[in-house]
């Protein structure tokens, strides 16, 4: 087998926390990734991974093992950078991560119109609303909405990022109508659980002084789902203008409190800076820029 391969894969099933989870960004079988793994074992003559049906665990040589095959697949990269970066046409698998409704409903269209003028690039999209370390699981640039944290990174601003506050009209007439952010203390505020570490309603309690409403009827880590809870009349929802303004212009929802909603915050493509000279990465960054400040 390819001992390369090999490592790739064994380094996404730690990171990604499971066999299956690893053959899907493959697109082989969970066995598959099994023989990768067994024969790295046995080249190695101990295991890597002990696992139960709950979980996986590395061993002590595993975690060692790992850290070098992220260290060899970096420089790997780093000189395949190198050498494309020699050639003058974009070509070659760009990955791309973005969180589900920026990548859904924003970056996909525009992905699409860079394809059309790239050819020789291909683009892999994973889509997660979770953090995503880029040089540990391979991505070559990634789209973060807020400040960003200090790091190594190379940050290139796209645009910025408005938020809503809205509720159904069948919400507001039983519950009443919050004119200011001390009012919603006393309604149903859906939460988005990948808030906790971005924001969210936690924006507004300086506004109000205490807890934003009561705890949620309706939690997820889904966009979409809290969406469709808000239309249906569950609560209100605090979420991207963009993702809400459907809905809003069929009457579908009501826009709450337009002087109060948080500020607006960047967006950013974020990259490692050991892949800047790749032509298909400084071209696409490049596209995003010139679409997304429109």
């Amino acid at each position: 087998m390819d001992r390369l391969l090999s490592m790739e894969i064994f380094v996404a099933t730690v990171n990604l926390g499971s066999f299956t989870a690893a053959a899907n960004a493959f697109r082989i079988t969970p066995a598959m990734v099994s023989k990768h793994i067994a024969g790295l074992e046995k080249r190695l003559g101990s295991p890597l991974l002990t696992r139960t049906t709950r979980r996986q665990r590395l061993t002590e040589i595993g975690e060692k093992y790992c850290q070098n095959c992220r260290q060899i697949l970096e420089q790997v990269a780093s000189a395949e950078a190198g050498a494309e970066a020699m050639g003058s046409r974009p070509k070659g698998l760009l990955r791309v991560n973005a969180s589900i409704w920026f990548g859904s409903l924003t970056l996909a269209p525009v992905i699409c119109d860079y394809l059309k003028q790239y050819p020789e690039v291909n683009v892999q999209l994973s889509l997660t609303d979770r953090y995503v370390d880029l040089v540990e699981e391979g991505i070559d640039v990634a789209i973060r909405i807020g400040e960003l944290a200090d790091s190594s990174l190379i940050a290139r601003k796209l645009s910025m990022f408005e938020v809503a506050i809205c509720a159904s009209p069948e919400y507001l007439a039983a519950a009443g109508v919050p004119r200011k952010p001390s009012d919603l203390p006393k309604h149903q505020c859906l939460g988005f659980t990948n808030w906790q570490r971005q924001g969210g309603w936690k924006l507004m309690q300086g506004k109000v002084g205490s807890e934003i409403g009561q705890s949620p009827r309706f939690e997820s880590d889904n966009a979409q789902a809290l969406l469709a809870a808000a239309v249906k009349g569950i609560g209100i929802i605090m979420m991207p203008r963009e993702l809400l303004r459907p809905d809003i212009e069929a009457g579908r929802l009501t826009e709450l409190m337009k002087g109060h909603v948080p500020p607006a915050r960047p967006i950013h493509a974020v990259y490692p800076g050991a892949r800047q000279s790749l032509p298909k990465l400084t071209t696409f960054v490049a596209f995003l820029v010139a679409r997304l400040r429109r």
